[in-house]
């Protein structure tokens, strides 16, 4: 049986290079969303928002590509049905985290009502095709219940996950240890990597653990103000998928001896597992910090519109109004003249050029514009945020 003590201990024991890299982490975090335009941000957030979709379900196996993700919020979905339903879930992740983005979780993060929103919200927008799992004991079907803990067995390589009947008591253990009022300022910033592992570790719902864990440690990133919209550390898990999943299997393991901590875990395992979730997290702090610094990205913004309009895709003019949209953040449409330097009518054509395209966008027909970050040119103004070529 899995007593509620089981997973102890709940956080490892503070290291120096554990509390030398949470400090790293704030500071860093801190400095890159003091650096942008909250509107050029918020552009550049719902790329990332897409972006983490993306990696997440390649942890999951789940390869869907970035253009059918940008079809999917454009309500265009595959014939096929297989690709239609990834297409279905890369969404419901983006949703979910655009909710979690703009303050519309209910309740604390950290909470068992808050674990059971993310799960609820993320499998209300599946398809019924991916709400059906075996039980790993009596390898009968069963359709996953949204918001709901699991009522069968379930085991993940090695780790045989706990009784269903505990799931409660555990989940309990679990918001009381990782409680931010009960944690110091570093605390709860070692905090995320140990309770995304614990969270995986209890794997409270028959499905979706992986994607709720991730989707959890952003909001509680976010909750910490270090993490937002404009990084995600499910990149950093992603490019690393083979030392994650080795380092949360590690953790999984009982104590080593008198010298590995005094809980039921190992220690070792759970600092390790700490240490690569906070590298990864600075990592993506600093790989978009230096992607998305103005004058680099106007450099090859540059560059790109000046091919652009000289293959005749772009109308001659563009490039003022893409400059203002980066560095003013956003404008009125009645500035495009100004721009441009050409007549009202003029201007308004190639300002409309740059909407088709979706280079600009607008909350309204006649709104302010700010940048668009359409997926056909990702890999020419933000080159790596994928793998190479994806896009």
């Amino acid at each position: 049986m899995t007593g509620i003590y089981s997973m102890e201990p709940m956080l490892p024991a503070t290291t120096r290079e554990l509390e030398d890299k949470a400090v790293e982490l704030i500071a860093a975090a801190s400095a890159f969303a003091a650096r942008l335009n909250p509107i050029l941000g918020a552009s550049i957030g719902d790329l990332v928002r897409s972006m983490n979709c993306y990696y997440s379900n390649l942890i999951e196996g789940h390869n869907t590509h970035p253009i059918d993700i940008d079809r999917a919020l454009a309500d265009d979905y595959s014939a096929e049905p297989e690709k239609r339903d990834l297409q279905r879930e890369a969404r419901a992740h983006i949703e979910v985290q655009r909710m979690i983005d703009r303050d519309a979780m209910p309740g604390p993060v950290v909470s068992e009502d808050g674990i059971r929103w993310i799960h609820r919200e993320f499998c209300t927008r599946l398809p019924s095709d991916l709400l059906v799992v075996r039980d790993s004991r009596n390898r009968k079907s069963a359709p996953v219940e949204p918001g709901e803990f699991r009522k069968g067995f379930v085991k993940v390589g090695r780790h045989e996950a706990p009784e269903p009947a505990n799931l409660g008591l555990l989940l309990s253990r679990f918001t009381e240890a990782y409680d931010p009022a009960r944690l110091s300022r570093i605390q709860r910033v070692i905090a995320v990597g140990a309770s995304h592992h614990r969270l995986v570790w209890i794997h409270p719902f028959s499905d979706g653990n992986g994607r709720v864990a991730r989707l959890f440690s952003h909001a509680v990133l976010r909750d910490l103000h270090i993490g937002s919209d404009l990084w995600s550390v499910s990149r950093g898990l992603a490019r690393s998928v083979e030392d994650y999943k080795r380092l949360l299997a590690a953790a999984d393991e009982p104590r080593h001896g008198d010298l590995d901590g005094r809980g039921n875990l190992t220690e070792r395992g759970l600092v390790a597992f700490c240490d690569f979730f906070l590298s990864c997290c600075l990592d993506q702090v600093r790989f978009m910090e230096g992607l998305v610094e103005p004058r680099e990205l106007l450099g090859r913004m540059e560059v790109w519109c000046a091919e652009e309009v000289l293959s005749g895709r772009l109308a001659k003019g563009s490039w003022p109004l893409l400059r203002e949209a980066v560095v003013a953040g956003e404008f009125q449409r009645s500035m495009a003249a100004t721009l441009t330097g050409y007549r009202e009518r003029q201007a308004r054509t190639v300002l409309a050029g740059l909407l088709d395209r979706r280079l600009l966008v607008s909350a309204t027909p006649k709104g302010k514009v700010r940048l668009g970050f359409p997926i056909d040119v990702v890999e020419r103004w933000l080159p790596l945020l994928y793998p190479a070529g994806i896009s």
